[in-house]
């Protein structure tokens, strides 16, 4: 299970390379290959410094970057005038929508990192091209000039890390060892968890003391540090090669297979309304709780940023209560197919959503909404994650012929994609609406995938999983 930035599978790597990866003997610690702790280390702080800067990006935009500085940047004004096909934009619209694209641009380009790592450099020599990439992005966000230029290196540098690291994990083990690849991809994700939970209270802090661009600085030298573990590990890591032939060609789908693809697709994309309703928490989430939520405390003011993360403690609070309920009720044959924790998953974002609408109904004082509200509805968010988005990638792992299993899961990652840029849009409309309706609508969205998942969640686990779970 993965938290946050849903870190894509490869989509594209040749059953040769993976096999010589498996054939090779990695030295063990505490049960697994020692290259899983030195992967787990390494995203640990990548993600660290990835949602450490991106807990700044739309507050640093509207307070300080837009207002007092954006003549400076470099080709902003030609990315402005690109993106406001519908007139002028005020700065909070502008923002949400640099930061759609940005965090939709990071689940597209693993497919062009895996194109490189398969074809030319390798997934090892990728990777570290990825860090480098993403080590430079974050130090140019520490100039105003070269805001852009970060953003593109960012964008980039992801697409040569995520996809290539994760897909590492599973050649450590055996492909007949399903549970300990299991496992180890579960200490995988606990050091995404712990970075993506811990990098915005780090660089929130730096930032509300220092300066936005000290927190930026923060993020680059973490990179440098995930850079320095992944070096350290090389060693017990697949040396798998680029695939220099293409591969040979593979027969053709029987129809039946075909079928069992549409509705693969069909279900990757019944996540978009949930991949808009969460991810929005994000960006005009933490412009929210800037304006409209009271963060006094006997110790000071909290940085609006630290929410950034909260949501995955959310889900780090959930993994084990959800693992227990869910055995609970698969022993006495009440467990919830997948299509329907799917629906179940985006119905609990909607709520959280509502959350906030609810609290901000009537309040016209900024600051006025009690931090309550916003610690439950981020730490619900993450609940309704772990319901929806893991048992995405367990349907189609499980339901995928095995001849295109790994090209959709690579396509389960252009939900996020497509829904991270149609969030950007839908959050320009915040500062045009109250707080309240712009929640509501937020929470509608999800409201209308979670109506659509749950009507026709029967046809579809007979599709995929047989009539018995038809009733689930």
């Amino acid at each position: 299970m993965y938290n946050r930035g849903h870190e894509p599978m490869r989509a594209d790597r040749g059953q040769d390379q993976v096999m010589a990866a498996e054939d090779q003997h990695f030295e063990q610690f505490a049960g697994h290959p020692k290259g899983v702790y030195y992967l787990a280390f390494t995203e640990m702080w990548e993600r660290f410094s990835f949602y450490g800067m991106s807990a700044l990006l739309t507050l640093y935009m509207v307070k300080e970057l837009l207002p007092l500085h954006g003549g400076k940047v470099l080709g902003l004004a030609a990315l402005r005038h690109g993106l406001s096909f519908n007139g002028p934009m005020s700065d909070v619209a502008f923002a949400s929508i640099i930061y759609g694209w940005y965090a939709g641009l990071v689940y597209f380009t693993p497919i062009i990192g895996g194109w490189v790592a398969d074809r030319i450099l390798g997934p090892k020599k990728t990777v570290l091209i990825g860090v480098l990439l993403m080590a430079a992005g974050h130090a140019a966000m520490s100039f105003y000039e070269t805001f852009v230029i970060a953003l593109a290196l960012l964008i980039m540098g992801s697409g040569f890390l995520k996809g290539n690291i994760s897909a590492q994990v599973g050649t450590l083990y055996p492909r007949e060892d399903e549970s300990r690849r299991s496992q180890g991809y579960t200490i995988f994700a606990t050091g995404i968890n712990i970075g993506a939970a811990s990098g915005p209270v780090t660089t929130g802090l730096v930032a509300a003391i220092w300066g936005f661009h000290t927190g930026f600085a923060v993020a680059a030298v973490l990179m440098l540090v995930a850079m320095v573990g992944y070096i350290l590990g090389q060693r017990h890591l697949p040396d798998a090669k680029p695939v220099a032939t293409a591969r040979d060609k593979a027969p053709p789908l029987t129809p039946a297979e075909r079928r069992r693809v549409a509705v693969l697709i069909f279900v990757i994309a019944l996540t978009f309304p949930a991949e808009i309703t969460y991810p929005m928490v994000w960006s005009i989430g933490i412009l929210w709780v800037d304006q409209w939520v009271n963060l006094a405390t006997p110790l000071g003011t909290v940085p609006s940023s630290w929410f950034a993360g909260m949501d995955s403690f959310g889900s780090i609070l959930a993994a084990p209560i959800l693992v227990a309920l869910w055995s609970w009720q698969a022993k006495r044959g009440q467990e919830p197919a997948n299509v329907t924790k799917q629906g179940i998953g985006t119905a609990i974002v909607s709520f959280a959503a509502l959350l906030f609408a609810f609290a901000n109904f009537g309040v016209t004082q900024p600051h006025g909404v009690g931090a309550f509200w916003a610690v439950a509805g981020w730490l619900i968010m993450g609940l309704g994650w772990m319901y929806y988005w893991p048992t995405t990638m367990a349907i189609v792992s499980k339901a995928a012929p095995p001849r295109v299993a790994s090209t959709l899961m690579g396509v389960a990652f252009l939900s996020p994609f497509a829904a991270h840029v149609t969030a950007g849009w839908v959050g320009s409309y915040f500062d045009t609406m109250s707080p309240s309706a712009f929640w509501t609508m937020d929470a509608a969205i999800g409201v209308v995938g979670a109506t659509v998942i749950l009507l026709l969640r029967k046809p579809l686990i007979r599709e995929l999983d047989g009539a018995p779970e038809a009733a689930r």
